[in-house]
């Protein structure tokens, strides 16, 4: 228990570290560089109301200090064959006091393993996982989720269809 202990305070220390903004011009920065990340300075600058030096520096003052974290390219796993998606909610027997980081650790190492996150509640982890389609879906649960340390129970929901997905706050 005291492993998701840990991951909250840190979750809350991660949280009062950017609440430093509070100026309106960072947060129409943030929200243009959400909807296009790719735009030139220049135009981030014009529609925020303020000239390129300024604004570069915000931007630069914000990947600093890690409001900003990156930008990268948005690719639609249908394009490369992944058509199953399937959400795992597992829960993980806790007699041993290393159960999470054990678990954790190998969960990283599969590819098609896209999000581990770990809940308060009747549910310890929650898992994304894809697959070119049910067959591979098989053969990754069955030879290497089902390997993974210290599983105690796990559900499986296959994703159906996406209604909305985004990754974009409301800033």
């Amino acid at each position: 228990m005291s492993d998701i202990y840990d991951i909250f305070i840190h979750k809350i220390a991660e949280y009062k570290k950017f609440m430093h903004i509070t100026d309106d011009i960072d947060r129409r920065i943030l929200r243009l560089m959400q909807a296009d990340a790719t735009r030139p300075i220049a135009e981030i600058a014009k529609d925020a109301g303020l000239s390129t030096g300024p604004c570069w520096r915000r931007i630069e003052r914000m990947e600093r200090e890690g409001v900003i974290q990156g930008r990268r390219a948005s690719i639609n796993m249908r394009a490369l064959g992944y058509e199953v998606e399937v959400f795992l909610r597992i829960t993980l027997d806790k007699t041993e006091s290393n159960a999470f980081d054990a678990f954790i650790a190998e969960a990283r190492k599969i590819a098609e393993v896209r999000t581990i996150q770990t809940l308060l509640g009747r549910v310890d982890i929650r898992m994304d996982v894809i697959a070119r389609d049910l067959n591979h879906y098989q053969e990754i649960y069955k030879t290497r989720i089902l390997a993974l340390p210290h599983i105690a129970d796990i559900e499986a929901l296959m994703l159906v269809s996406e209604l909305k997905n985004t990754e974009a706050l409301p800033i």
